[in-house]
């Protein structure tokens, strides 16, 4: 929901540090997979009980995941680099609340669960549009320029990360936090499969 809004505001440092990163011969899939590898780093201090390292390393895979875009447009954007893109963000989606699961799976587990499950058909929703978009030739720049089609929801990456953050910050809370995101991004997968009839249904 607050992905589009705050494109003016970070795409334009985002692009100058990957113009950087581009001149130095760092390619969009080396920040992809550091990025990625960060974010498992991440899920493994949160299952340790180092959340608050855990909080660290989910803003520097969030920033890789930012830099990696801004670094192909100052280069060359590829359909390899939109791959691995989407597939590792939504790892580490999956990883996060894992994670806490393993931290202490007696408090966690089936708030994680459910969590999990929300992200599974919110994913779906978003995944399966964008194959339909291809095919049907739609094309969207709302969410900046991507590599698929990004269907809007009410639980975008802005509200996926400050969840993460916040959990990171005070994992006590997990259960109840898991919960509530997990009911908004039932809803937003809802949502999202009426907007996919509607644009593809038959005129």
């Amino acid at each position: 929901m607050l992905d589009a809004r705050l494109r003016p505001l970070i795409d334009p440092p985002l692009n100058r540090m990957g113009r950087v990163l581009a001149d130095a011969g760092i390619g969009p899939n080396t920040v992809t997979l550091t990025g990625f590898a960060i974010g498992l780093c991440a899920a493994i201090a949160i299952a340790a009980g180092y959340s608050l390292i855990g909080l660290v390393l989910i803003a520097l895979n969030r920033i890789a995941d930012g830099l990696d875009g801004a670094v192909a447009r100052a280069t060359r954007k590829t359909d390899l680099g939109g791959y691995l893109d989407i597939t590792l963000d939504f790892f580490f989606y999956g990883a996060i609340p894992l994670a806490f699961a393993l931290q202490n799976p007696a408090a966690n587990a089936l708030a994680a669960a459910a969590l999990l499950a929300s992200f599974y058909a919110n994913g779906s929703a978003f995944l399966a549009f964008a194959i339909m978009a291809e095919k049907n030739r739609l094309s969207t720049t709302e969410q900046g320029s991507k590599s698929l089609y990004y269907i809007g929801g009410l639980a975008e990456g802005t509200e996926t990360i400050a969840l993460f953050l916040l959990m990171a910050l005070l994992p006590g809370w997990f259960p109840a936090l898991a919960w509530g995101f997990a009911a908004i991004c039932f809803v937003s997968a809802g949502a999202r499969v009426l907007i996919g009839i509607k644009a593809l249904q038959e005129p």
